[in-house]
């Protein structure tokens, strides 16, 4: 009977260990949050709506998730941020690289490049629409996104100005990070 109550002890601290992982403050105010919003557009074609709320001034984003349909294998072959928060702002970066190899997405976005000084100030809204296509011409039954699952040294993650009311410019970079909450869902 102890080695079923060792071992119900430990599979609870390993099922909850990602939950502590995830749930980091936010050194800036309210957590940040990221919402993916997964829809069909027809019977071989999702799209996946990233949209960002932050409370703070930020000038680099980077979304990476995983795509899983199952046996189906897909592909997110276009991204579109017009119309979106990070066009509206200019951003010099809106970037995007697919990766059907391990059906992996990565928006990564940078607001200067040279002497400019854009930001994302603080708000909620579209930063963009992912569109995921079937690579073998079946239909998609259900698309998963993960954003905790894809390869390791990209994570999701803000990068939060300078300039935030606090002398920063002494500050390390990575005290500038921002881990924002991650919420698919699904419409």
């Amino acid at each position: 009977m102890k080695l079923i109550a060792k071992t119900l002890v430990y599979l609870t601290c390993l099922a909850a260990m990602p939950l502590a992982v995830q749930a980091q403050q936010d050194k800036f105010g309210a957590p940040d949050t990221v919402y993916a919003d997964v829809a069909r557009l027809n019977d071989f074609t999702m799209t996946v709506t990233i949209s960002y709320f932050n409370d703070e001034n930020v000038v680099g984003l980077q979304i990476p998730f995983k795509l899983d349909a199952g046996l189906n294998k897909v592909v997110a072959d276009s991204a579109v941020y017009t119309g979106g928060r990070i066009a509206v702002a200019k951003w010099a970066y809106p970037g995007f690289r697919a990766d059907s190899a391990i059906q992996c997405v990565t928006l990564g976005m940078i607001a200067n490049i040279g002497p400019t000084d854009n930001k994302l100030t603080p708000g909620n809204g579209r930063i963009a629409t992912v569109f995921v296509s079937s690579i073998e011409d079946k239909k998609i039954e259900k698309l998963t996104i993960d954003s905790t699952t894809v390869s390791r040294g990209v994570s999701l993650l803000a990068v939060a100005d300078t300039y935030q009311g606090k002398d920063t410019l002494n500050t390390d970079m990575i005290d500038r990070h921002i881990k924002p909450v991650w919420v698919v869902r699904y419409k």
